[in-house]
């Protein structure tokens, strides 16, 4: 406990930016300070809306706590909290296991990136997308679709049922027209090949969300967190095409800003240069 409870002491940092110190000294403990700052924000940033968020703004308190009790002298108090924080992290580890264990998953999921897809059968996606979205979103029928990026699905691809078929609008529609045995659930892409339908996703728990947003939503916003993959939703009560990725959600968007949304993400940068040059 002294090396954390040293960040604690004023003369702790006083030493750091002492003028005898040489710059060099000076410079990597600013560097130091601010890569841990960064990350601290970084992990902030991504439980902003969860339940963790709760138990961050708890800490906080608790170590300005900490810091006041020590400024004035408190030892006793000093000490009962010093004890807290010891034990206090190890029942953490215990409460938010699955938390802690879903964002260290999203760390260590890779696929193979650098595979080259052609870019007819990219765009060849895009048109079934566009045709199955456009013909599912008339008619209100809803559906979830994980397409697949740089993080692997795997996890949630054992959870449904093995399809490897290809990806056409005709058997996305197929797949969530309502009472047949597939429909229920989410289909997996990866690749060029619909893995899977029927896949469990991850909900999220993010307060604050309309409840006019359903479990397919809530799906769709929980896997965005946890991965890179693009999660498109239709909506069985509004019809709505909306668009999940990196945390982010765009509900009830328009044809046109599906397709740009489609062209920006499953279009790699290579394919985007030779298209302008043509």
């Amino acid at each position: 406990m002294s090396d954390f409870n040293q960040f604690f002491d004023p003369s702790f940092w006083q030493k750091i930016f002492e003028l005898n110190e040489s710059p060099y000294r000076i410079i990597v403990a600013v560097l130091d300070i601010a890569i841990v700052s960064f990350f601290l924000y970084m992990a902030i940033r991504s439980v902003q809306g969860t339940k963790l968020m709760t138990l961050v703004r708890g800490v906080i308190i608790f170590l300005v706590i900490k810091v006041i009790a020590g400024l004035i002298g408190l030892t006793t108090v000093e000490w009962l909290l010093n004890q807290v924080i010891t034990y206090g992290a190890i029942a953490v580890v215990i409460i938010f296991q699955p938390e802690i264990r879903r964002a260290l998953e999203s760390l260590g999921r890779t696929t193979a990136i650098f595979t080259p897809t052609k870019k007819g059968a990219i765009d060849g996606h895009i048109a079934a997308y566009e045709k199955s979205f456009s013909y599912m979103s008339e008619r209100k029928i809803g559906a979830l679709i994980a397409i697949e990026q740089s993080q692997t699905l795997a996890e949630y691809v054992s959870t449904g049922i093995h399809l490897d078929a290809d990806i056409t609008s005709e058997l996305l529609i197929n797949i969530f027209i309502p009472n047949t045995p597939l429909h229920d659930g989410a289909v997996i892409v990866q690749g060029d090949k619909i893995a899977v339908t029927s896949a469990y996703l991850p909900l999220t728990e993010k307060s604050g969300i309309s409840k006019q947003f359903g479990t397919r939503h809530r799906a769709a916003i929980g896997l965005s967190e946890v991965s890179d993959a693009l999660i498109i939703v239709v909506s069985e009560e509004t019809g709505g095409i909306s668009v999940a990725h990196n945390g982010e959600f765009f509900a009830d968007i328009s044809k046109e800003r599906f397709h740009e949304i489609l062209v920006a993400i499953l279009v790699h940068p290579e394919h985007k240069r030779k298209g302008d040059e043509k």
